[in-house]
């Protein structure tokens, strides 16, 4: 391969007495022609690399074929209609319907017309509680910063100004006078995309007002925090105000409004463990916590004096990690147990009413609604159970299918299997597999081992068309649950954040190393893929075992662990991966596992397929940038280094469905034909 030339530059710093090169660091600048013009010339040999694949076409057309069929979200009910989003099958963006009452429905809103290309999308939809106003947020290229368009729900006429500039962000309406959001300054030098964000704040934004004439509510200079998100009990009655500096772990406020110019009260004064109001019976509050109790319960506790002292348990910390939603006046505790759904229902003083019956080990995702609600809405799937959505009788505990999609696959012809393999220190760590029944397990199965390991996030059974292509090929796709996610609770989550993030990678090479063992795979025939943090885990694990794999396919990953803090809301991270200005300790510790900085020169590295996109203002495109820079630089074998770059996208909400195809039929071509295979 012969690479675009990467300037290098004598730029370093020093951690701790230690001298770090940081030759691309040209290329944070994402704004720069100097960058774009690198991003012209990697776009122009990946993409002639790609082109010479034989049978990249006809993965496309499959893929398109596949991704053919009518898609429909779970329903949702304001001011007397019932909402759904609804793709007819290759539209870029799902529309958003509305109907009442048996009638047609009719399209409320169709992202698709918001920009020529379908780049801009629905981030988030909010209506005040009678439905008559909505507040609906637009990404453009998929940025994190988006738009809040205001309007009346019966005319879809606009109201006001739109609001700009709001980043993780939420819409809390108060009545029909207005609304509450969060969002940062944006930057006002270098990169609007990359440039730090540090201090969110919460305002009430009332209708008929300018955006500058704001009420800030909460944070800012003050009350100082990273990321601050408001809710409203459904009765309006209290304001809950959840407050963070990092990913993991929040205070709890909140703020009666019934009473006038009354005071944020302190629920939770600590950020030791998350904490979050599901509901209230006037002033009774039902808290989901996980202080005391690290797979988390249910206590309740009276507005009047809702500090932790004053707690009664309701429902108890088990064995399984809880995720708690209420519906119709009833607690519903969506359990995780070894990774798969399981669903209880409780009456509001806690006895266990139902457990609901799903169709299989998969996962199961919804039991939330209103409090006079009669039935709900769920959606279950697994990685041979095409998504499908369930409506749900509270009183009699009964569901039944509402809406199954009609994608082309059989389920009966592939299985998935629960396995439990021991990683390197003897921790047992599951791995769901799914292939084709009949698999002969004779070591040259193209096979995928996916991962991600952190931020207390749990990967749980979910259908995908695009693994469909793997499977149909006698492929498998292996999800391993490592630790550093949530599937077994915050011991979990902790095991594998800052100075034990190692093993999150022993965990991931370890399950390699178990397919490889029983004959699933081999290293000829094995790929290992993840995004964002499963990104580092990539080219972490590449780094440190380049033999073990064939191909490698990190896709918006952080990359550089010495600077990831520096950038957008990176510094929100450290409570996972603390950072390079901590100790010389964690320094040392990011240093030698940092995909950019472990890469060395004279190692055949496997074949590498990194994508991102321009627009990412989440984990910014530097970090791919500079990984693959870096690896075209040290690669000692004949296996490809190429990077993938997206225009106009971001970290991966709202991109459109053609490009969606695009990429992904980009990376299976490029797996398989460095496997040597082809695809029939």
């Amino acid at each position: 391969m012969t690479y675009p030339a990467t300037k290098q530059e004598n730029i370093s710093d020093n951690y701790f007495g230690t001298t770090v090169n940081d030759p691309y660091r040209w290329l944070e600048d994402d704004r720069s022609e100097a960058t774009k013009g690198w991003v012209v010339a990697q776009n122009t040999v990946t993409q002639n690399y790609l082109s010479q694949i034989p049978f990249r076409k006809a993965i496309k057309e499959r893929l398109t074929r596949l991704m053919n069929y009518e898609k429909f979200s779970q329903p949702f009910k304001e001011g007397g209609y019932t909402y759904f989003y609804r793709n007819s099958g290759l539209q870029n963006q799902s529309l958003l319907y509305r109907q009442k009452d048996g009638a047609e429905a009719e399209v409320f809103l169709d992202p698709n017309t918001f920009s020529k290309d379908a780049t801009t999308s629905l981030a988030d939809i909010s209506f005040s509680k009678d439905g008559s106003l909505v507040a609906y947020q637009l990404s453009t290229g998929g940025s994190d910063w988006t738009n809040v368009v205001v309007m009346k729900a019966a005319d879809k006429s606009i109201i006001g100004d739109t609001l700009t500039d709001i980043k993780f962000s939420g819409i809390a309406w108060q009545g029909n006078e207005g609304f509450y959001y969060s969002t940062y300054d944006k930057p006002a030098q270098g990169s609007q995309l990359s440039g730090k964000t540090e201090h969110h704040k919460l305002y009430f934004h009332k209708l008929g007002t300018a955006q500058k004439d704001d009420q800030l509510i909460f944070g800012g200079e003050i009350t100082p925090r990273r990321y601050i998100g408001a809710g409203l009990t459904e009765d309006e009655r209290y304001l809950i105000i959840s407050a963070a500096k990092s990913t993991s772990g929040n205070e709890l406020y909140l703020k009666d409004l019934s009473v006038p110019n009354s005071a944020i009260v302190t629920v939770v004064d600590n950020f030791d463990q998350n904490n979050n109001i599901v509901t209230n019976v006037g002033s009774k509050l039902y808290i989901y916590t996980s202080l005391n109790a690290r797979n988390g319960r249910i206590i309740t506790v009276d507005a009047a004096n809702p500090k932790p002292e004053n707690w009664k348990e309701l429902i108890k910390e088990t064995e399984n990690v809880l995720n708690p939603s209420t519906a119709g006046g009833k607690l519903f505790a969506n359990y995780i147990k070894d990774a798969v759904s399981m669903v209880q229902q409780y009456d509001m003083e806690g006895k266990l009413e139902h457990e609901i019956q799903l169709p299989e080990i998969g996962t199961a995702i919804g039991f939330s609604g209103k409090k006079d609600d009669k039935e709900l809405f769920y959606t279950f799937t697994s990685y041979v159970y095409p998504p499908t959505i369930f409506k749900y009788d509270i009183a009699a505990g009964k569901s039944e299918v509402y809406k199954k999609p009609g994608v082309d696959f059989d389920p009966t012809l592939y299985e998935s299997k629960q396995v439990f393999y021991k990683s390197k220190d003897g921790t047992k760590i599951p791995m769901i597999i799914t292939y084709k029944k009949g698999l002969k397990l004779n070591a040259k199965n193209p096979t995928v081992l996916y991962g991600y390991g952190g931020f207390n996030i749990s990967l749980t059974p979910a259908f995908s068309t695009s693994v469909v292509v793997l499977l149909e090929q006698g492929g498998v796709y292996a999800v391993a649950n490592l630790r550093g996610g949530g599937e077994y609770g915050e011991k979990w989550h902790t095991a594998g954040t800052k100075m034990k993030k190692q093993n999150v990678f022993d965990d991931f090479i370890a399950a390699a190393e178990y397919l490889v063992k029983r004959k699933y795979t081999s290293k000829d025939y094995l790929a290992i893929s993840g995004g964002s943090n499963g990104g580092l885990l990539v080219g972490a694990v590449m780094a440190q075992r380049p033999e073990l794999f064939k191909v490698a396919m990190p896709a918006v990953g952080v990359m550089d662990m010495l600077r990831y803090h520096k950038f957008t809301a990176g510094a929100g991270w450290a409570y996972d991966y603390g950072t390079s200005e901590d100790s010389k300790e964690m320094f040392a510790y990011l240093y030698k596992y940092s995909p950019v900085h472990a890469l060395k020169s004279g190692v055949a590295y496997p074949a590498t397929l990194v994508t991102t996109a321009d627009h990412d203002d989440r984990v910014v495109p530097a970090h791919s940038f500079k990984f693959a820079a870096t690896l075209q630089k040290q690669q000692a074998g004949n296996a490809p280094v190429l990077i993938r770059i997206e225009t106009n996208a971001g970290h991966g909400a709202g991109k459109p469905t053609d490009k969606a195809i695009e990429e992904v039929a980009d990376r299976w071509a490029f797996m398989l034909y460095n496997m040597g295979l082809s695809y029939q």
